[in-house]
């Protein structure tokens, strides 16, 4: 159950950044409610999830959904620019994510 609330907690984490760019420095109300309520919600699951994961490999991972995610949303949704380079990037975070996963220790202990 950890690692759905993990996979949860990194897809809100790509929300709540979303509704930050779009809150505009948080001068836009519903944007920037979005932001808070979902960014509880993001932190809320990861720290459920942290009951049963190793600190590192929760917080990699959840950070990680949400950079790969960000980006693929800035890309897809705000028209931002997408280049081999970025592309690599991303694939290189996917990568790590894996490799911390498989890792001895990187499961639950």
């Amino acid at each position: 159950m950890a690692w759905i609330y993990l996979l949860i907690a990194g897809l809100l984490e790509i929300v709540w950044a979303y509704f930050m760019k779009q809150s505009h420095g948080f001068t836009r109300l519903w944007p920037s409610v979005g932001t808070i309520v979902f960014m509880i919600a993001s932190f809320a699951l990861l720290s459920s999830a942290m009951k049963t994961l190793p600190m590192g490999t929760a917080y990699v991972i959840w950070t990680g959904i949400g950079a790969v995610g960000a980006f693929v949303v800035g890309v897809v949704l705000l028209g931002e620019s997408l280049s081999w380079m970025r592309v690599l990037a991303a694939v290189l975070v996917v990568s790590g994510l894996v490799l911390f996963r498989l890792a001895p220790g990187g499961g639950a202990h």
